[in-house]
């Protein structure tokens, strides 16, 4: 029987072929109560599990080589996960206070780690609970008795593609396909943050999470297309549908190989009208990808992926040689580093705390400036990377003058400190805010007079102008980039930076996308950020495009206060 599954879309792409379910370990363990005489013994058998749990990390470490850059850092944060004491020592002593059972005390644990994390603001820190998740479940299976486990090709199917099904993947999981032909991983769990998301966007591999149900749903062995375009799994499509989406694939394919044509072509519309296309990246190694793409910069460093990790805070000759790397990989060209856009504070102690909303806590430049020596360490680390390169510095959810005053103040005196030891920099290196708070982009005033450049955070402006937590599965079909609140701030935005002749850039989601494109040129953007494999494809339209006939038609199309309405005429600008 044939039949339709939707979820989340996070890697673009048709895959075809078998699907291979991966086993779940579950984690509703039994609660023992042993003896006295047990708990050394009990004790001893997880600090086992534990060591075979490191031993297995750092042989799959060894396995990445040649792997995207993003698999090998989350490797390393599964085993930073896992030497800390939250989940290696504490579960100890429940063991030893509560006399139960090792598989108990650590689930445990895992649950209040699990809270803390849920009460994070930032998306992509409040996913990072699945890594400690996916953590628990490698110790657990190995105190279970069931240890490392390679999947392997379903007989009969070794000209097919193996399509993975799985309620979660780990970065591990991930490795242990190495050497086989999976042309798609698909999920019951994750969103656009999770590390299936990011990984399969970094090896270009179509991929869906949020499926639900799709485990238990789907058969081993079973004929499944993935539409990760659409965010569609069909399950054994009939002879009509295979057949289209063939099509589909061979055309798509076909695209991408034509668009490999355009690295080296200036992105320029039909008009003349230039464009720059820049990079977003989380490590230093994406660099690579970001020139492979053809970018004109890196428009977005998030540097917080330094911090994610390890566990502490980088020092300032680590974060230094981290910022150089990139300086110097992008070979003169222009280089955007975030400073630390860090969640609201993890701690669940204080009960006060908890009644906080975490969306309107202690985050990113608020956080710094409470934590002026964090700032410092970063500033001071960046003005020396601009030594190497055209480096800029980027504040993240700036709101108030007072802030981008103790901002740019922090940024004079770790200058000065920087003159007092004799060591270079660049002298008139630029410092710009995003624009991510509806309030900032209402008073953009302030931010003209006081900064170099503007960058607008789209996937934070819309999800404060609309209140909509996208990564809340109860709310996220309200998340609507086209809304007329949103289109207006950003149209605003573009619009003031340009009168006061401030460069503006995008560096969220609708940057990246290709049928937002004409839109946003229409908007009198001229500075688009990126993952670098949405590079080309944005270029492409770009060159298609004629900015002039373009412009009036978008101003008719931001009139328009029903978002149905702005996505017909959108059509018929992309047509």
């Amino acid at each position: 029987m044939s039949f339709t599954i939707h979820g989340l879309g996070v890697s673009g792409g048709i895959a075809i072929g078998v699907a291979q379910l991966m086993s779940h370990t579950s984690l509703e363990v039994s609660h023992l109560t042993i003896g006295p005489r047990m708990v050394d013994k009990e004790l001893l058998r997880f600090d086992a599990a534990v060591a075979a749990v490191r031993e297995e990390l750092t042989q799959l470490k060894a396995e990445t080589t040649g792997a995207p850059a993003e698999l090998g850092a989350f490797v390393d944060l599964h085993a930073m996960i896992l030497a800390d004491p939250e989940l290696s020592e504490v579960p100890k002593s429940l063991i030893r206070d509560r006399r139960c059972n090792a598989e108990w005390a650590l689930v445990q644990q895992m649950e209040r780690l699990v809270e803390q994390f849920e009460a994070i603001e930032d998306p992509y820190l409040r996913e990072r609970k699945s890594d400690v998740v996916q953590v628990v479940q490698r110790v657990v299976k190995e105190l279970q008795g069931h240890g490392r486990g390679t999947p392997k090709a379903r007989k009969g199917s070794k000209d097919a593609d193996q399509i993975i099904v799985a309620h979660d993947l780990s970065p591990a999981d991930t490795i242990s396909f190495k050497g086989q032909r999976f042309a798609s991983f698909i999920t019951d769990v994750g969103g656009a943050t999770s590390h299936t998301a990011i990984l399969a966007r970094s090896m270009a591999i179509p991929s869906i999470v949020g499926l639900h149900h799709a485990r238990d749903l789907i058969r081993d062995g079973e004929w499944v297309v993935v539409d990760g375009t659409r965010g569609v799994v069909v399950v054994n499509p009939d002879e009509r549908v295979l057949e289209e989406y063939r099509l589909r694939k061979s055309e798509l394919e076909l695209e991408r190989t034509k668009l490999k044509r355009l690295k080296t072509t200036k992105a320029s519309s039909i008009d003349g009208v230039d464009v720059s296309l820049y990079a977003n990246i989380e490590l230093p190694d994406d660099v690579e990808a970001a020139r492979n793409a053809g970018a004109d910069g890196i428009g977005l460093f998030r540097t917080e992926f330094l911090f994610l990790d390890r566990g502490d805070m980088p020092t300032e000759d680590e974060q230094f040689e981290a910022y150089r790397k990139v300086a110097k990989g992008m070979e003169g060209k222009p280089v955007t580093i975030r400073t630390f856009d860090l969640g609201a504070d993890k701690s669940l102690e204080d009960a006060d705390r908890m009644k906080t909303n975490p969306a309107l806590g202690l985050r990113a430049i608020r956080l710094q400036l409470t934590e002026p020596k964090m700032l410092r360490t970063q500033l001071r680390a960046i003005l020396r990377a601009s030594k190497y390169g055209k480096v800029k510095i980027l504040v993240p959810m700036l709101s108030h003058a007072h802030e981008i005053d103790a901002t740019l103040a922090a940024v004079q005196q770790a200058k000065q400190s920087l003159r007092e030891q004799k060591i270079a920099f660049d002298e008139t290196i630029e410092v710009g805010g995003m624009i991510e708070i509806p309030a900032a982009a209402l008073a953009i005033g302030m931010f003209l007079r006081r900064l170099d450049f503007l960058s607008i955070g789209t996937n934070d402006l819309i999800q404060y102008t609309l209140a909509i937590d996208r990564s809340d599965e109860q709310v996220s079909s309200l998340y609507d980039p086209l809304h007329p609140a949103v289109l207006m701030l950003i149209a605003h935005t573009i619009y003031s930076g340009d009168k006061a002749g401030l460069p503006v850039s995008v560096c969220g989601e609708l940057a990246g996308d290709p049928a937002l494109t004409r839109l946003l040129l229409g908007m009198g953007l001229r500075t688009f950020s990126m993952h670098p494999a949405q590079i080309l494809e944005v270029k492409q339209h770009v060159l298609k495009s004629d900015v002039s006939e373009i412009a009036p038609v978008v101003r008719k199309i931001l009139r328009y206060s029903e978002p149905e309405k702005i996505r017909e005429q959108i059509e018929k600008l992309n047509a």
